[in-house]
């Protein structure tokens, strides 16, 4: 937004004063944080309420205003998205260092984040509030700075990729990178601009060269290059025993068109021009990635025997590679629904038909038509619930899984021996069903071993095996 609405002043005037006695580790006033995460928020293209909420984001959870205050302020919606972030902020503040989860708590608090974060807008306030803490992070100490660089990179970074948020999670990712290993990164950083140096030239031939053949076809086109990020080089070298040679997407051209059939057709005219690689040829539009994303990738060699690979997709695809679901407020309603008939969104499996529907309400948001809040949740594990052992760690199960589920899921070993559960603190019974937020601790005994009775109080097949094994084990003794 280029001028701010009474609204969007009223709530700055609001923040402001909530935050007035509060200061950065920068030494700043702590209002500089909320208009950096607005701030963000406008150049995603996000609706008036979500940038209000991202302006008082911080407030319940940090001043004496209330969600009463900003609902009889701002209204429903705008309550409804500072309560969600207010949310997230006590899940993760409850949370012990990330160093100390089990093995699959990381995945299971990514999962926790999205669960929580009912409505689309909610993370995305999160993503603005994180993206700006990791762009000041050089004020906080040497510990902190790695502790939160670490989270990013396995937490916030990934949710990003979630949304399909391409640029965001390359920004986060290489941000945080340098925190956690900076011999690396800078190590890396040095051999991608190498290696740029070396091959600007033959680039700009093959640019040159597809340039010409696109025009002979009358295609309309956009021609831009992708350098690799820093990170994403760490992890790709990780794969291949830090053989450079290997890595063939070190630089990328993307041939943005207009539509579906023109980006096959440009397909053919790059494999005419050079030699596709076997096995490098990847149809992300007629299978996209789990996130949305759609595009074509081809690995090619030159004539100079140079390896080059090429992105080919639509505008309404760049698009959301690069904002994933933020991007679909850039758009109006109408311009949307063109898109899908174009193809950018038709092709994906009834799974991911979730995208569809919340990027068409975002659309609306937009347009400031009114929609229906639940229109925009994300029910990815609505039939799953989270919770807690007493250390903080989280495990997912299935909605109505027993304590015997949870004590198989944390180790057989736990689960042969179970002699009693509490939950939240109080002693409960094996036939008590989990609730999501649960903090559940499990009793055992040596002495105690497996009945073939559990088995009418489970509901998971992992602790059905194992108990069956156990069982199995006793009686051939």
């Amino acid at each position: 937004m280029s001028k701010d609405s009474d609204r969007v002043k009223k709530a700055i005037a609001m923040a402001t004063k909530a935050h007035e006695s509060q200061f950065r580790k920068t030494g700043e006033p702590y209002i500089i944080h909320p208009l950096a995460v607005k701030k963000i928020l406008e150049e995603w293209g996000m609706d008036e309420d979500t940038v209000i909420a991202g302006i008082l984001h911080d407030t319940v959870e940090d001043t004496n205003l209330t969600l009463k205050d900003i609902e009889n302020e701002f209204g429903e919606s705008v309550a409804f998205l500072v309560d969600g972030v207010t949310k997230l902020s006590t899940a993760r503040n409850g949370m012990r260092d990330i160093d100390t989860y089990l093995p699959e708590t990381k995945d299971n608090f990514l999962r926790l984040m999205i669960a929580l974060g009912d409505d689309i807008r909610v993370l995305i306030i999160k993503l603005a509030d994180r993206l700006h803490n990791l762009r000041t992070l050089s004020a906080l100490p040497p510990d902190k700075q790695k502790k939160i660089a670490k989270e990013s990179l396995e937490v916030f970074a990934p949710l990003a990729d979630r949304l399909n948020m391409g640029l965001l999670r390359v920004e986060m990712a290489d941000l945080s990178f340098k925190y956690v290993d900076p011999k690396r990164y800078d190590y890396l950083k040095d051999l991608i601009e190498k290696y740029n140096k070396t091959a600007a030239k033959s680039l700009k031939k093959i640019e040159q060269e597809i340039s010409e053949a696109l025009k002979k076809e009358k295609i309309k086109f956009t021609l831009s290059g992708r350098v690799k990020s820093i990170y994403s080089l760490h992890r790709k070298l990780a794969k291949h025993d830090q053989n450079i040679n290997e890595i063939y997407d070190l630089t990328a051209l993307r041939i943005i068109v207009e539509d579906v059939t023109t980006c096959y057709l440009v397909l053919g005219i790059v494999h005419s021009l050079y030699m596709p690689m076997d096995g490098r040829i990847k149809d992300y539009i007629a299978m996209p990635k789990q996130n949305g994303y759609q595009s074509i990738h081809t690995t090619v060699i030159t004539k100079d025997k140079h390896i080059v690979e090429f992105q080919i997709r639509t505008k309404e695809m760049h698009e959301f590679a690069e904002h994933g679901l933020a991007a679909s407020f850039y758009y109006n309603e109408q311009k949307v629904t063109e898109n899908y008939k174009k193809g950018k969104i038709e092709h994906l499996p009834t799974n991911l038909l979730w995208i569809q529907e919340l990027q068409m309400t975002a659309a609306k948001l937009r347009e400031g038509k009114k929609v229906d809040l639940k229109k925009l949740k994300l029910n990815l594990f609505a039939d799953r619930i989270f919770v807690y052992t007493p250390k903080g760690d989280i495990l997912d199960l299935p909605k109505g899984a027993l304590p015997l589920d949870f004590a198989y899921r944390l180790h057989s070993e736990i689960g042969d021996h179970v002699m009693g559960v509490k939950i939240n603190g109080k002693m409960s019974n094996l036939n008590t069903k989990l609730h999501h937020g649960d903090v559940i601790e499990i009793l055992t005994s040596k002495n105690q071993i497996p009945k073939s009775s559990w088995l009418d109080k489970i509901i998971t097949p992992h602790a059905r095996s194992k108990i069956l094994h156990s069982l199995n084990a006793i009686n051939k003794k």
